[in-house]
Order: C-alpha cells, then sequence, then structure tokens
C-alpha cells in the first residue's frame, strides 16, 4: 500500500489560509491527500469592527480561533495547530524557539509538501515575512539530525517547500477589495510585491473548488466586515481568486526546470 501524501500550511494568522490557499487545500483534500495547518497567532489584533466593540486580544484570539476551527473542517484539514505566538509580534519571537516548534511539528506529521508566505509576506506584513522565513529554517532543521533543539521525532527531510507566490492580477483584485495594500513599518511603506509571470513555477488549477474556498473564508465571521466587497464579486473573480493559485517552488529533491507544474506533488506520485 502506499503511502499517503501529505501536504502542510505554516502561516501566520487565522483565515491566511483560507483567503490565500484555500482553493489548493480543498482540492487536495479532495484528492485524499492529508492536509494539514500550523498557524502562528490567533489573530489577536485582527479587528475590523467599531473600535468601542472591540472585545480585546484574549477574547478575540478566542472567537479566531473557533472560526479558524470551523473554516478548517469545511476544507477538510486533518489537524490545525497554533504556535501561540502575539498577533503583530511574531518577528519580535525568539527564533530558536519558533523554528523549534515547527521542526517538531514536522517531524510528527512528516509531510511532503510544505507551503508559507513568501520572503515578502505578500505585502510586507512582518508577521507573514517571520513565519516565511522560521518556516524555510525549520525545514532544514528538520532533516539535519545533528540539530539540538528538538529529539522528540526522528528528522524528516521536506521534499518540497513552496512559497506563495501573488501576481499582479491577483494584487488588483485584492486591492479593489480591501483598498490600498500598505502597511508603514519602521517609518517606511510597504506595499504588495507582484510575482512577474515568469518566475511562477506551478499554477494549480482548483476551478471545482472555489465555492468550498468562499465558503471557509465567511466562517471567518469576525473578519466579514472587511470582506464585504468580496461577497459582491463576479463569479469570474471569486473563480480567479481561490479557482487558480500560484507558487513559487523554493526546494525540490524530486524535480525543477522552467516546466511549469500543475501539481505541487508533481515529482512524487
Amino acid at each position: 500500500m502506499m503511502e499517503p501524501l501529505r501536504l502542510l500550511c505554516v502561516l501566520a494568522h487565522p483565515d491566511d489560509e483560507s483567503l490565500g490557499v484555500g482553493g489548493t487545500l480543498a482540492k487536495y483534500a479532495a484528492q485524499g491527500v492529508e492536509t494539514y495547518l500550523i498557524t502562528a497567532t490567533r489573530g489577536e489584533r485582527g479587528w475590523w469592527g467599531d473600535e468601542q466593540e472591540y472585545p480585546g486580544p484574549e477574547a478575540l484570539g478566542r472567537i479566531r480561533e473557533q472560526e479558524l476551527l470551523a473554516a478548517a473542517q469545511v476544507l477538510r484539514l486533518r489537524e490545525v495547530h497554533f504556535l501561540g505566538y502575539i498577533d503583530g509580534e511574531l518577528d519580535q519571537a525568539n527564533p530558536t524557539e519558533a523554528i523549534a516548534r515547527i521542526v517538531g511539528h514536522l517531524r510528527r506529521l512528516k509531510p511532503h509538501v510544505v507551503i508559507t508566505f513568501d520572503p515578502f509576506g505578500g505585502y510586507g506584513h512582518p508577521d507573514h515575512i517571520a513565519i516565511s522565513q522560521f518556516t524555510t529554517a525549520a525545514v532544514v532543521a528538520a532533516a539535519d539530525p545533528d540539530y539540538i533543539y528538538t529529539d522528540e521525532f526522528a528528522p524528516h527531510r521536506v521534499a518540497k517547500l513552496y512559497y506563495m507566490a501573488f501576481t499582479h492580477d491577483v494584487h488588483t483584485v485584492y486591492q479593489s477589495i480591501f483598498g490600498d495594500l500598505v502597511m508603514r513599518v519602521d517609518g517606511t511603506e510597504r506595499r504588495a510585491v507582484d510575482w512577474p509571470e515568469w518566475a511562477i513555477t506551478t499554477r494549480i488549477d482548483a476551478e471545482a473548488h472555489w465555492r468550498r474556498a468562499w465558503q471557509a473564508i465567511t466562517c471567518h465571521k469576525s473578519q466579514l466586515p472587511g470582506y464585504a466587497a468580496l461577497e459582491n464579486l463576479p463569479e469570474e473573480q471569486h473563480k480567479g481568486l481561490w479557482g487558480c493559485q500560484t507558487y513559487y517552488r523554493a526546494y525540490s529533491t524530486v524535480n525543477g526546470g522552467r516546466r511549469i507544474e500543475d501539481d505541487l506533488f508533481a515529482g512524487l506520485r
């Protein structure tokens, strides 16, 4: 009997999984791939409503945790794990500790493929950039038998690491919904970074699953005030966001070259 394929996403906040890779997760779960999620924070500061009604970080974190677990059921994820960091403070976490936590999950779950944010964090979000860096380091450390910060499970070598790679067209749609994607960090404006078409290594056709991705997004009810424009998108734009998802293959032990992949598990099946 062949070993089941396993896919792990390591992301920063509740709703990153549905908004960012929901179509992909829904597609592979439907194929029988074991899908897993690690989320670094509970999104404690992600409040879109009236400031006077903000329930506070601890209460909002509990709300968003339950929303994520509901979305995970829709996407048919096998497991969801929280690393327990505070929203907006991930880049200040102790890197040795954060990497070790991810290594522990990599060695326990033994995924063949890992997805995380790109090095730009989509639009320069410090939490997104931090989880990209921690995850990339953890993929290397998990395979190292001399890694000393966790020894609960045997070393595991991930076969493929992917970065989410949003193109100009996708960012254009996002900006039409959320407005200008800009963050001010250390006195500098950070904006969405487009991946050029030639740099995309992998296109996942999830058109048959975009409705499930949208259903998962709507589970994040505390965030819906910020997503209002999504409800009015024409079907073609919904399909464009959740039905075709693009990635950069940052690391692979099983394949390479310029040919565009249509499967994250290319070289493994």
